[in-house]
């Protein structure tokens, strides 16, 4: 693969498109296993489907649809959350299927041949375009701007939340903001491992990085690498075994994952 990569265009695609989506595995990946939101993450990816059907239906580039209702569902669910003190999970199911159902609806009705969803559902990095790139790009560098201007209150709001509050930190605001950096973490990833596939993408990477570090910038740092080694390797096998590049990618992710914490409670044993 190392030899086409020079001559191939869709090839040197795919690695950047890899290389954006591990800077955000190692940076959101983290903060949603911290804050313990990777199932609302997974309801937030999947209103994205929605937003892909209005945008064949309106006849406008769907990644925008994905992103418009991603973040508009991260704000509602936010609010809705926060309003609430019962448990989420009926609010997350809820989001989870309306939006897949907004999706079915919106392609049911698009005039024409149905388009095919298929790599919008499990990614297929092999065909990300030029375009895809540059919206991933900027997507990216707004994440880490994000990120790296609110790092300490960050922190704080992670592990402590009430004390984050305490110090009058506004914890309103990075609930709202961390739910809309999720949604846009999602646009990113959806070209790669798909909608259905991106929860695997998010938590795998964090779960190792924590075996080896302690510090929140480190594991972000070990996270990123990982994601990358995942993209990268995962691509590989597409590649070589005409398999699925989404499904690999996950596939390596979850299979090093299970094999990294089972040798762990090994050798604590």
């Amino acid at each position: 693969m190392l030899s086409s990569l020079l001559h191939y265009q869709f090839l040197q695609h795919a690695v950047i498109a890899g290389l954006l989506a591990s800077v955000i595995c190692g940076i959101m990946g983290v903060m949603i296993t911290e804050k313990k939101i990777v199932m609302m993450s997974g309801g937030i990816a999947h209103t994205a489907y929605g937003g892909i059907g209005l945008g064949y239906f309106l006849e406008f580039e769907p990644i925008w649809g994905a992103f418009f209702i991603s973040i508009t569902a991260a704000l509602i669910m936010g609010y809705m959350q926060r309003r609430s003190q019962g448990s989420p999970d009926m609010l997350i199911g809820l989001f989870w299927s309306a939006g897949m159902a907004l999706g079915i609806v919106f392609i049911t009705f698009t005039p024409g041949y149905p388009p095919d969803i298929t790599s919008y559902l499990f990614g297929n990095i092999l065909a990300v375009r030029r375009a895809d790139i540059i919206i991933m790009a900027i997507l990216t560098v707004a994440v880490i701007l994000a990120v790296a201007a609110l790092f300490n209150q960050w922190k704080a709001y992670l592990f402590d939340e009430e004390f984050t509050y305490m110090r009058g930190i506004n914890v309103a605001f990075l609930d709202y903001l961390l739910l809309v950096l999720v949604a846009i973490s999602v646009v990113i990833l959806i070209r790669v491992v798909g909608i259905i596939l991106v929860l695997a993408l998010f938590t795998a990477p964090s779960v190792i990085a924590r075996m080896f570090a302690s510090d929140f910038k480190k594991i972000m740092q070990i996270a990123t690498l990982i994601g990358a080694g995942f993209c990268f390797f995962g691509l590989w096998i597409s590649y070589e075994l005409n398999l699925a590049s989404g499904a690999s990618i996950v596939l390596l992710s979850a299979v090093v994952c299970l094999l990294a914490s089972a040798v762990r409670h090994l050798t604590k044993a």
